[in-house]
Parts: structure tokens; sequence; C-alpha cells
């Protein structure tokens, strides 16, 4: 899809490789430029570096800048990464994914900056909601 006569742009943040990849081709099917890293310390360097991206899709559990921290076996979501991209200004859609389905800490993981979260795996379906809101932003 496009923005402006320019592709839409993509940064997937996944510690599992088997992921990424398939994130990156569904993304690519839907015709997104799309880049891969595999934590969050990654995406925030892009980021220094000068990199833009029209929306993060950001894994909820990896090991570094990771999603939730675990306190007492709840889920008490930090959103370190989504959290310090906020604060270095980046305004671009961050989506979180999760394979916990749909608990108490997709609220809190949206309140720490995420725009939407949704259960892995993405689908179709998923990426079609995301390129609207894109393009409803862009508009």
């Amino acid at each position: 899809m496009k923005k402006g006569g320019r592709k839409f742009s993509a940064l997937v943040v996944d510690d599992d490789q088997v992921i990424r990849n398939f994130e990156e081709k569904l993304l690519a099917r839907f015709e997104l430029e799309t880049k891969v890293v595999k934590n969050g310390e990654e995406a925030l360097k892009l980021f220094r570096e000068g990199y833009t991206f029209d929306v993060v899709v950001m894994d909820m559990e990896m090991p570094v800048k990771n999603g939730p921290e675990w306190y007492g076996g709840t889920c008490r979501p930090l959103v370190q990464a989504t959290r310090a991209l906020r604060a270095m200004g980046v305004d671009c859609m961050i989506v979180g994914v999760t394979s916990r389905g749909d608990g108490p800490e997709k609220a809190e993981l949206e309140a720490a900056g995420l725009n939407c979260c949704w259960e892995k795996p993405l689908n179709d379906k998923i990426v079609r909601t995301i390129l609207d809101e894109l393009a409803k932003k862009s508009s």
C-alpha cells in the first residue's frame, strides 16, 4: 500500500527469527518496505541513526528492551523500548504483538505508548487494519 506515491515502511522487532521472517514476508505481500531487528535496543539504535518508519511491529516478550517485566507471576508492562521511542519524539504507529491473548496487559501496554496490541500470529486481516489506520493518519 502506498502513501503519497511511496510505500509505507515497517520495522519488525522480534527475538524469534522464524517470526521475524514470517512477519517480514507478510508485510512485504502488502507492499510495505520492511526492516527487521531482534530486540528493542536495535530498534532504538535505528531511530537514533535517523531511520523512520510508518509502523513498528514489536513483540511483547523480548530479552532486551522488552515489553513486559514480570513481578510475582503477573505481567507489569514497562514497555521500555516503546517508552524510549516516544521519549525520542517518535510518533509512528507502534503495534504490540503477543502470544498471551487478550489479558489485562493489553490495556497496560497501550497506556505505555502502543497504539494497539494484537495476538500472534499476524495475519492478513490484522495487516489490513494496520494499513487502514496508517492511511487515516497520513490523510
